[in-house]
């Protein structure tokens, strides 16, 4: 039997990277999936998927979205708010701009799918949020970035607190995943290749992340098997943050 057989989910920034593996996995699993982003459909984005053309930053576009949720669905078994944006600056190398920009999407947006959907959710739904470990461990030169994933674990917690047992709410916080994200992020060390070498020799699972990888934790946090799970931010980083500081390669 298919895990989420007779759900509803709403994945924003589904077009690629993790969404998209969130998407494909929840379809394969029986759901019934709508997701979003800034831009056009994707042409390949399977037809049983209902896009909304949507910036989750924008008031007009979430209440947009929420409201053809309900035209489509009726209620929401699932929300995944995955949609984000990386700016690779230090704190004062960013702009009031990039402010505006990356808060937008990785606070404001979580926060107002969030307070849209939750009336909307039917009994037990689950709301998870992309994180990263950015929130607790913070990567060089993407200071606005790993603050907005720290909001994200506080409104997590708030969330789960204020609104159990109506609604779960939990956070995955991905290590290095690799997506065009990560690569950008990379690139903002002075030797890209040297830095992910090294990256890459302090993950005691041998290797960097797939998106599939967050799918599939995703895909539990969505289903019934996880009823008594809430509140709680997953770390899915291949051991990264479980080593001391030295590189265990050199060992």
């Amino acid at each position: 039997m298919k895990r989420l057989n007779g759900k509803t989910a709403l994945v924003t920034g589904g077009r690629q990277g993790i969404g998209r593996a969130i998407v494909e996995r929840f379809v394969a699993e029986g759901a019934r999936v709508m997701t979003c982003g800034r831009g056009a459909r994707p042409d390949d984005l399977p037809d049983a998927v209902l896009w909304q053309t949507a910036d989750v930053a924008d008031k007009a576009d979430v209440d947009a979205l929420t409201d053809r949720v309900v035209a489509e669905f009726g209620e929401l078994s699932i929300l995944v708010n995955n949609a984000g944006v990386q700016i690779e600056k230090t704190i004062v190398e960013t702009t009031d701009q990039d402010w505006d920009l990356l808060m937008g999407a990785n606070a404001k947006g979580v926060f107002m799918l969030c307070r849209d959907c939750i009336p909307i959710m039917c009994q037990g739904g689950s709301i998870i949020n992309i994180g990263s470990i950015s929130a607790s461990t913070a990567d060089p030169g993407l200071a606005l970035y790993n603050a907005s994933k720290a909001f994200v674990q506080g409104l997590t917690r708030s969330i789960a607190v204020d609104h159990g047992p109506d609604i779960r709410c939990n956070a995955i916080s991905p290590g290095w995943i690799m997506t065009a994200m990560a690569d950008a992020a990379f690139n903002v060390a002075k030797n890209s290749e040297r830095a992910k070498r090294d990256a890459l020799a302090r993950h005691p699972a041998g290797r960097f992340g797939e998106p599939a990888d967050i799918a599939n934790l995703a895909l539990w946090l969505a289903s019934d098997e996880a009823a008594f799970a809430t509140g709680q931010c997953y770390t899915l980083d291949g051991g990264l943050t479980a080593a001391s500081p030295l590189n265990p390669g050199l060992f």
